[in-house]
């Protein structure tokens, strides 16, 4: 059977760190793809010097184009408005019907706020999640904190049950440490690809 993996995320900008990530979890659970989905805008948090949508699929087009194994969707900014993963998901399922496994990668902070997702259950029934360790995450104590005190307990559970947890080789870089940078006009090389660096610099992102 296929498998595929949707990575999403404001990428803004897309770095090392990710890229590292989405190759880690491609040959563990042996990927035939990887899609990196932009949020044209995120539901649950207020973005802090967001690019504009189109901007962030480009510089995510430039870091993913010499692995074959990766794709870029433009589903979530050509549906508009904020970013809702059970759409997403529920797209990806349609496009590739039910012969192909579909996974959804996120960040080990993202899970404190997972159980408050919309339509969290819908979610869980298309999808199985691999949630990637991120520095200064306990992911062990986030499931404690989080899913064990939740006052729906059976949520709680197929969450567990649903969620893979993968430790995985992290490369310590942060989208807000990079735009900090950039305005302190510091150097990002060897933080993002060439082509985003050099993207970023003539378009005068993040200044």
């Amino acid at each position: 059977m296929k498998a595929i993996a949707i990575f999403g995320g404001t990428f803004n900008p897309i770095h090392y760190g990710h890229l590292a990530v989405a190759e880690e979890i491609r040959t563990k659970f042996n990927l035939d793809k990887v899609i990196f989905v932009p949020t044209n805008l995120p539901p649950h948090k207020n973005p802090v010097d967001l690019v504009s949508a189109r901007q962030r699929w480009l510089m995510t087009n430039m870091a993913t184009v010499s692995n074959p194994c990766f794709e870029v969707s433009s589903f979530e900014i050509d549906s508009g408005g904020k970013s809702y993963a059970v759409d997403t998901i529920k797209h990806f399922r349609e496009h590739f019907g039910d012969n192909v496994k579909i996974y959804f990668i996120v960040g080990a902070d993202m899970l404190i706020d997972i159980a408050a997702w919309k339509n969290i259950g819908e979610i869980l029934k298309m999808c199985r999640f691999i949630a990637v360790s991120r520095p200064g995450y306990d992911i062990q104590k986030i499931f404690n904190q989080y899913f064990l005190g939740a006052k729906n307990a059976s949520l709680a559970s197929e969450l567990m049950e649903n969620a893979l947890v993968e430790e995985v080789s992290m490369i310590d870089i942060s989208s807000t440490v990079i735009r900090q940078r950039v305005k302190e006009w510091k150097s990002i090389k060897y933080m993002v690809p060439e082509a985003v660096e050099q993207f970023i610099h003539n378009h005068q992102l993040y200044l």
